[in-house]
C-alpha cells in the first residue's frame, strides 16, 4: 500500500519541567530554596523526543499514545502542532493523568529524574490493533520503551509479526535498567533496528563487551539492525550479514548543557538516515551528530535542527 508516513512513534510522551542547575550530590533537603535558571517546560519520552528530531529532520512523523485528561495534555498537543507531529492518534485516556517528569540537570549537564508515568503505561495489545491501519501506512513504527510498558511488553512479539505483515519495518527503544533478555528473546526476531545503551544492554544480556552483547541478540534469533549506543563513545552496529561498524562520537557543536534525550535523538538519526537510503555507517554517523546537537541546550528537542545541518556536522555533505 501506499504510505503516508515515514515514521510511526509509539509510547512514552511526557510534560517535561526542566530545572537547572541542580547539584547531583547532594540532599535537595527540607524547606530549603534552590536559586535556578527560568524552570522550562517541554516534551520528553521517546514518542516526543525522537517523533520531534524526525520531523526536523524532514521525515513525515505521527504519533501513537495516550494523554491525560488534564491540562498537560493541551500543553503537549500545541507543542506537537509546532513541531509538525501528528496527533490525530494521540488518544486522551479519560481517568489517568498525563504522563509528567520534573528533570534535574547539573552544571556538567548530567541529570536526575522524579517522573509519574501516567496514560502511557495503559498502552495494550488492542490499543496497537486498533490503530494498526495507521501503523500500515507508514515505513518504519518505533515504540519505546522496553520494560515500560507492562500491558504490552509480553505481546510485542506478535504485535511486531503483525505490523511487519504490513509491510511496516518495526524499530524499538529501551529505558530504565533495560529490563530482562525475557521476552525480549522473543521480540528480537521481529525488529529491523534494536541499538539499546550499553547499560540497557548489559542488563539484559549480562555482558559488558558490545560485540558479546550483539552475539546474544543474534542468538535470539535477531535478524535486523543490531547495534549499542556508547555515549560519548560512539557506538556500535551490526549489519544483519555480520558486519561491524564503529561509530565515532561527533564533537558537540557547543558546550554540552544537557544531556537528556540524546539516546532519543540518535534513535531519530539512524532512522531518518536509514529511511534515505544510507547505508547503515551513514545512518549511523547522522545518529551521533543528532546525539552531539541534542545535548548543547536545556531539554531533549530545544537544540535539534534541520537535515542540512546535521548532516554537515556528521561530515555527510549537505543532505
Amino acid at each position: 500500500m501506499e504510505k503516508q508516513w515515514d515514521c510511526v512513534v509509539c509510547g512514552s510522551c511526557t510534560a517535561d519541567i526542566l530545572v537547572r542547575p541542580m547539584s547531583l550530590d547532594e540532599p535537595v533537603g527540607a524547606g530549603r530554596m534552590h536559586r535556578v535558571e527560568p524552570i522550562g517546560l517541554t516534551t520528553g519520552g521517546l514518542a516526543s523526543n525522537a517523533g520531534i528530531a524526525m520531523s526536523r529532520l524532514g521525515l513525515g512523523v505521527a504519533m501513537l499514545s495516550y494523554t491525560g485528561n488534564d491540562a498537560w495534555n493541551t500543553i503537549m498537543r500545541e507543542n506537537y502542532k509546532k513541531q509538525g507531529v501528528d496527533t490525530s492518534r494521540l488518544l486522551r485516556h479519560a481517568e489517568l493523568p498525563s504522563s509528567t517528569t520534573v528533570v534535574m540537570i547539573d552544571s556538567e549537564g548530567q541529570r536526575s529524574f522524579a517522573h509519574h508515568q501516567g496514560a502511557p503505561r495503559m498502552i495494550d495489545r488492542q490499543m496497537i490493533l486498533d490503530n494498526l491501519d495507521l501503523i500500515a501506512a507508514s515505513r518504519m513504527f518505533l515504540i519505546g520503551y522496553y520494560s515500560l510498558l507492562p500491558h504490552l511488553q509480553n505481546d510485542l512479539p506478535e504485535i511486531f509479526a503483525k505490523i511487519r505483515e504490513t509491510g511496516c519495518m518495526t524499530a524499538m527503544d529501551a529505558a530504565g535498567s533495560g529490563g530482562d533478555l525475557q521476552p525480549l528473546d522473543q521480540i528480537l526476531p521481529h525488529l529491523d533496528v534494536y541499538v539499546p545503551s550499553h547499560s540497557e544492554a548489559e542488563h539484559q544480556t549480562g555482558k559488558s563487551d558490545p560485540r558479546a552483547i550483539i552475539e546474544v541478540y543474534r542468538s535470539c534469533g535477531a535478524v535486523g539492525l543490531l547495534g549499542v549506543k556508547l555515549g560519548s563513545d560512539g557506538a556500535l552496529l551490526q549489519e544483519p550479514d555480520g558486519t561491524f561498524w564503529q561509530i565515532d562520537p561527533v564533537e558537540p557543536p557547543g558546550a554540552i548543557v544537557d544531556t537528556t534525550g540524546a539516546g532519543d535523538s540518535f534513535y531519530a538519526g539512524l532512522i531518518a538516515g536509514l529511511l534515505r537510503g544510507m547505508p547503515p555507517q551513514d545512518a549511523g554517523r547522522l545518529a551521533a551528530a543528532n546525539g552531539a546537537i541534542c545535548v548543547t541546550a536545556s531539554g531533549a528537542t530545544t537544540a535539534i535542527t534541520d537535515l542540512k545541518t546535521t548532516m554537515n556536522l556528521a561530515g555527510l555533505g549537505t543532505g
